[in-house]
């Protein structure tokens, strides 16, 4: 009887912990990973890229760190 609530103390231990790893790492992806849906034109140049104003509806950062993101 001991011997199992010792194994079920150590199971919802773990448990806990892996929940409190994977929300960790999920709040990080989240804050560091999403790149904004647009730029101002300053951020796409300070940040190595350059505008590209020949794509149909908005403008587009092409190169450096926001590559791909719509300009406005």
């Amino acid at each position: 009887m001991r011997i199992r609530r010792i194994i079920a103390a150590v199971f919802a231990t773990a448990a806990l912990a892996g929940l409190g790893l994977t929300g960790a790492a999920t709040a990080t992806a989240a804050t560091g990973a999403v790149a904004p849906a647009s730029v101002t034109p300053g951020e796409c140049t300070d940040n190595g890229g350059t505008i590209d104003r020949s794509t149909p509806v908005l403008p587009t950062c092409r190169g450096g760190m926001y590559d791909g993101q719509s300009v406005d």
